[in-house]
């Protein structure tokens, strides 16, 4: 009996009603440049059925209270899943969130989710957005009943889990699947520093290039451009939200203020900028970090040296990070139809 590789296909056999699913693993290709993955994929290993089914719950407003509210709806492929333009996050009932939509991309690489860093497994990451009141406002119980209920999710879920079940596990397992596909690594940086198709940096580039290596990757490390660490970065709190980040997850008054380091790929595309999305641009950024940063026990000794706060940069060395922090613009990854919405 031989049967071709779909969501769930007839097959003939001697009970004409059988109906057999027969999946494929997906290989995760990890760029040479990429520091080794963080996620399990022996506890969780990519199919095409799961990266499917992970892609479709993304996109389906089922997952929210009014059965509006996608993942996608606050990550849009285009600006590296961000929601680009707003300064907090937009969810049900046109309530709004007091932190900026992070990207998603190369998260199997990273060890904790969310600003304060709320989880540390990619498999519950979902459990945020989906259960905050103002975002999604929906509970596990309540996605589950609705998926149970449709008769295309029994297909699906029978297709990429050998149980066949809709159940939590299964429904987290699908999305992980999804967001460990997504990874952004063929920018024209990663093309320059893997000596692929004959990519050059400008004379300026090269400049931004040294610059950020000097001032900025003891922070944004890696070709990931983050080192998963939280920080504070001597950004004030915004008026009227006093969000003290990490301290809330912690409950260390050493963890103040801080937030996850974000990675800076596609930060091009990614405005506004911060965990409050109070920046508007990159000139506005490196403004922020060369004259604005506020001192404060608890932030980052990386800040506070040589006699003064923050970051020195002239106008030239902002122009010139400027031009490298767009080389890291990666146009595949945005226009990939593997993790485009139907």
């Amino acid at each position: 009996m031989i049967c071709g590789l779909a969501f769930l296909q007839g097959c003939s056999s001697n009970d004409d009603s059988a109906y057999i699913a027969i999946d494929e693993n997906l290989e995760v290709a990890i760029p040479v440049n990429f520091p080794e993955i963080n996620y399990d994929l022996g506890s969780n290993p990519i199919t095409k059925n799961g990266f499917e089914l992970g892609k479709k719950l993304f996109y389906d407003g089922k997952l929210s209270a009014n059965g509006f509210i996608s993942c996608g709806f606050c990550h849009e492929q285009r600006t590296a899943f961000t929601h680009h333009g707003h300064q907090f996050s937009h969810g049900i009932d046109d309530l709004e969130g007091t932190r900026n939509t992070p990207a998603i991309q190369n998260l199997a690489f990273q060890t904790e989710f969310s600003w304060d860093g709320a989880t540390s497994h990619l498999d519950l990451f979902p459990i945020i957005p989906i259960t905050n009141e103002v975002e999604m406002g929906e509970t596990l119980s309540g996605v589950l009943a609705k998926l149970k209920a449709d008769a295309e999710y029994q297909r699906l879920f029978a297709s990429a889990f050998e149980d066949a079940e809709i159940n939590n596990e299964n429904f987290l397992k699908a999305l992980a699947q999804f967001m460990v596909m997504m990874i952004s690594s063929n920018s024209k940086y990663d093309k320059y520093v893997r000596n692929e198709d004959n990519i050059e940096f400008s004379a300026l580039e090269k400049e931004g290039f040294a610059i950020f290596e000097s001032k900025c990757a003891s922070c944004h490390k890696t070709d990931l451009f983050t080192d998963n660490s939280f920080r504070n970065n001597g950004l004030p709190p915004y008026p009227g939200l006093n969000d003290i980040g990490r301290a809330a997850v912690s409950g260390s008054l050493s963890d103040n203020y801080k937030f996850k380091i974000p990675s800076l790929r596609n930060v091009a595309l990614t405005a506004p900028y911060m965990h409050d999305g109070r920046f508007g641009s990159l000139e506005s950024v490196l403004n922020f970090y060369n004259s604005g940063v506020i001192d404060s026990e608890t932030l980052d000794p990386q800040l506070k040296q040589n006699s003064r706060l923050g970051i020195a940069l002239s106008t030239e060395e902002q122009e010139a990070l400027i031009a490298f922090l767009n080389t890291l613009t990666d146009n595949e990854y945005i226009t990939d139809s593997r993790f485009a919405e139907y």
